[in-house]
C-alpha cells in the first residue's frame, strides 16, 4: 500500500496533466502569455496546481483557486500574491509554517502539520469558476481528503466552505441539518471527528476594507491548531 506521500505524488501528477476545462486552460495560458509589466520575462507555471504541505497534516486549508499572476505564475497556491502574504504570515504565527513569506515554489517554505489546497486548480476568469468547473475539480479535493484524513478543515471564503460540504457528500458522509452556514470563525463539527472552520478569504477586497484583519486571521489558525491538538 502506498504511503501518504506516494499517494499525494501520484495525485499531483494527475492534477498537473488535467485539461478538462477549456475555459480555464485558455485563461491560465493567456495570463502566462500576457503578464503585467512587473512579471514580464518570468516563466509561468500555467498548469493546474496540486495541493502542497505536510503529508501528515491534521489541518487542511482550502482556498478558491490560484491567482492568475500568483499561483498560476509560481506553481504553488497563494505563493507570490497578496493573499498569500496574509495567509503564510498567519500560518507562521500559528506555528504551522517555517517562514512568514512565500514568493516562489523553491523558497524553502515548509508547512508543519498543515496542507494547502483549493476548490479549483486553475486560475478562472474574474476569479469566478462555473458550477461545472467546480464539479470537475471536486474529485481531486475528495482524494486529498481520503489520503490525508485531516481533523480540521479551514475554508477561506464561502465558496471553499461549500466545496468542503460537497466533498462530504462525495465521501458518502451525512451533513448536519440544517446545513451549516459560512461565517468568520463559524464551526461545523461532524460525527467522525472532523471540524470545519470558516474564515473570510485574505483577498485584497477583504483586507483593504478591514473586513478581515490580521488578528482575525490569526485567530482562525490558533483555533484550528487548538482543535487539531484536541483530537
Amino acid at each position: 500500500m502506498p504511503s501518504k506521500r506516494q499517494a499525494l505524488e501520484a495525485l499531483r501528477a494527475e492534477v498537473i496533466s488535467c485539461r478538462q476545462c477549456p475555459r480555464l486552460v485558455a485563461c491560465r495560458e493567456k495570463a502566462a502569455k500576457e503578464p503585467p509589466r512587473r512579471f514580464v520575462g518570468q516563466r509561468y507555471w500555467a498548469r493546474p496546481l496540486p495541493g502542497f504541505g505536510d503529508p501528515d497534516a491534521r489541518i487542511v486549508v482550502v482556498g478558491l483557486a490560484p491567482a492568475a499572476h500568483g499561483g498560476n505564475r509560481t506553481g504553488r497556491f497563494f505563493t507570490g500574491d497578496q493573499s498569500g502574504v496574509w495567509l503564510f504570515r498567519a500560518l507562521f504565527q500559528a506555528g504551522l509554517a517555517n517562514q512568514a513569506l512565500s514568493e516562489s515554489a523553491d523558497d524553502g517554505l515548509t508547512l508543519l502539520g498543515a496542507y494547502v489546497t483549493a476548490a479549483v486548480r486553475c486560475a478562472p476568469p474574474a476569479n469566478k469558476p462555473t458550477p461545472a468547473e467546480k464539479r470537475r475539480c471536486l474529485p481531486y479535493f475528495v482524494r486529498e481528503l481520503e489520503i490525508l484524513r485531516p481533523t480540521v478543515l479551514v475554508a477561506l471564503g464561502s465558496f471553499a466552505w461549500g466545496v468542503c460540504l460537497s466533498a462530504r457528500g462525495a465521501l458518502g458522509r451525512e451533513l448536519p441539518k440544517p446545513r451549516p452556514k459560512f461565517g468568520h470563525l463559524a464551526e461545523a463539527r461532524f460525527p467522525e471527528g472532523t471540524t470545519l472552520v470558516g474564515s473570510y478569504h485574505p483577498s485584497q477586497q477583504n483586507t483593504f476594507t478591514g473586513k478581515l484583519t490580521e488578528p482575525m486571521l490569526r485567530a482562525v489558525f490558533e483555533r484550528a491548531r487548538s482543535l487539531a491538538a484536541a483530537t
